[in-house]
């Protein structure tokens, strides 16, 4: 399972600058490590380049629901419902999965998988990440 890490940065993005309900949000993937004390935007996250089936800009999240009760306010968000990347050629290989604000080119979270993660271009493996529609993809308290 992938641990959720938060930018320091993100949490002012979020409280000054994002509107949570209707900007528009992206999943990038990355193979360098987050500095979450000091990365704000997309070209911090060293996202990967356009090769084996990723695109740059990552894939769009669909609002699910964005409420507020009992002064706890959560976002959910979902992934696109088929297989979102699709190696190809030689595929490609990533660690983390980055939650961002495109909106706004903010950074809020990321996901470590613990280690590579690749996919096979010859396999034509696919990844799909799945986000907490419970819980929400994040809550602020």
């Amino acid at each position: 399972m992938a641990s959720y890490v938060k930018y320091q940065n993100g949490v002012t993005a979020l409280l000054e600058v994002i509107n949570s309900g209707s900007d528009t949000w992206r999943l990038i993937l990355s193979n360098t490590a987050p500095t979450v004390a000091t990365d704000k935007t997309q070209s911090d996250a060293h996202e990967l380049t356009t090769s084996g089936g990723y695109t740059v800009n990552g894939v769009a999240c669909t609002i699910t629901s964005h409420t507020e009760s009992g002064g706890t306010y959560k976002l959910v968000l979902a992934a696109p419902a088929s297989p979102t990347w699709t190696a190809s050629g030689g595929g490609f290989t990533f660690r983390y999965v980055i939650l961002w604000n495109q909106t706004n080119d903010a950074l809020i979270a990321y996901w470590d998988y613990g280690s590579s993660v690749a996919l096979s271009g010859a396999n034509g493996d696919t990844f799909t990440p799945t986000l907490d529609a419970s819980n929400g993809t994040f809550t602020v308290a």
